[in-house]
């Protein structure tokens, strides 16, 4: 018998299988449908720092407009708690979910300053949230400001929320610092239960008629696992938090392999929309017949049994696994033997 019971940021999952913030995670019948296929938690779209702006700003548009107006008419102002400019429909989803599934649910704060941050995160706790996903999605685009600077005012706005709520926060982060074990161990110090990676940016494109800039939105591919697995694999030895794997999960061995590197979870978004929500059930599958193969009986034994502490040749996470893949793509190349790209 298979135990594929994992604990992620102190909350007990039935299997390390999660589906991160995204469609299906922001509609009712998706989620109950990724319930019933077996989903261990679901991560619900992030309730962006955009929104929370355009909150403050009505709120601050409706003072001001009476300002200079009679004493009574502050009787016309809108209670703070029920005035909705989007925040309440993200409330309603959480409350909704909860009602709906027996699993945790997982609410996501998307920003990078710290803002009313701190009130929106207790509203979050108050509607039901099992934990929160702090999303650091920022892009580093102004020269005039030091990578440090901006490191220290996420890692304050991580320990302002994480001092203030109840509840458990994991932080997503992108690969783009300029020492992520170094940062990384700078959340946990500053309260972090777990943290996520990555977040994968969303690059622009052009349009070459219009001449413009335009969004444009890429599914992960199984051949971008190698990243978080990388990091997850250094990481493991350094940290007591909780750590998810998130990007290029599409399959039961692509769950293997973050799990083998030292994860506690993995998360999938673009494999439940290229598959439909039945497919989590087709990856638990295929990584309990992995484990079934090779004798691992439970989740716990299997994690980190190939984080870089634990295998023959550590140096293989960093540049020594650079220097075999050219090593081996170069003599390949000389001896006139075709190079085939794999997936995974």
């Amino acid at each position: 018998m298979i135990d594929l019971h994992t604990e992620y940021l102190g909350l007990s999952l039935r299997s390390p299988l999660v589906a991160s913030a995204g469609p299906f995670t922001g509609d009712l019948d998706k989620i109950r449908e990724l319930n019933e296929a077996g989903v261990a938690a679901i991560v619900l779209p992030s309730l962006f720092e955009e929104q929370i702006e355009h909150e403050t700003a009505e709120i601050d548009r409706l003072y001001t407009t009476h300002e200079n107006s009679f004493g009574e008419a502050t009787s016309f102002m809108p209670e703070l708690d029920h005035y909705n400019t989007g925040t309440d429909a993200y409330l309603a989803l959480i409350e909704s979910a909860r009602g709906i599934v027996d699993i945790p649910v997982i609410a996501s704060l998307n920003g990078a300053n710290i803002g009313g941050w701190l009130r929106y995160a207790r509203l979050l706790e108050d509607a039901g949230a099992d934990a929160l996903e702090l999303n650091l999605y920022s892009v580093a685009a102004d020269p005039a400001i030091p990578g440090q600077d901006i490191e220290a005012e996420q890692l304050e706005l991580v320990s302002l929320l994480t001092g203030d709520v109840g509840l458990p926060v994991a932080v997503k982060i992108s690969p783009f610092y300029t020492s992520v074990a170094s940062f990384a161990l700078g959340l946990q110090d500053a309260g972090a239960s777990g943290i996520v990676l990555f977040n994968r940016f969303y690059a622009p494109d052009l349009d070459l008629e219009r001449l413009d800039v335009k969004p444009k939105i890429s599914l992960s591919r199984p051949a971008e696992l190698g990243l978080p697995l990388r990091w997850i694999g250094i990481l493991r030895e350094f940290l007591d938090l909780s750590l998810a794997g998130s990007t290029g999960v599409h399959s039961g061995r692509d769950a293997v392999k973050l799990l083998l590197a030292g994860a506690d979870v993995t998360m999938m978004t673009s494999a439940l929309l290229f598959n439909g929500a039945s497919h989590v059930a087709q990856i638990e599958q295929e990584l309990e017949e992995w484990m079934l193969q090779h004798d691992y009986r439970s989740v716990s034994q299997l994690r980190g049994a190939v984080s870089r502490d634990a295998t023959a040749d550590p140096a293989a996470y960093e540049r020594a696994n650079y220097i075999g893949n050219l090593t081996s793509y170069s003599s390949r190349f000389i001896a006139g033997q075709p190079i085939r790209l794999q997936s995974r």
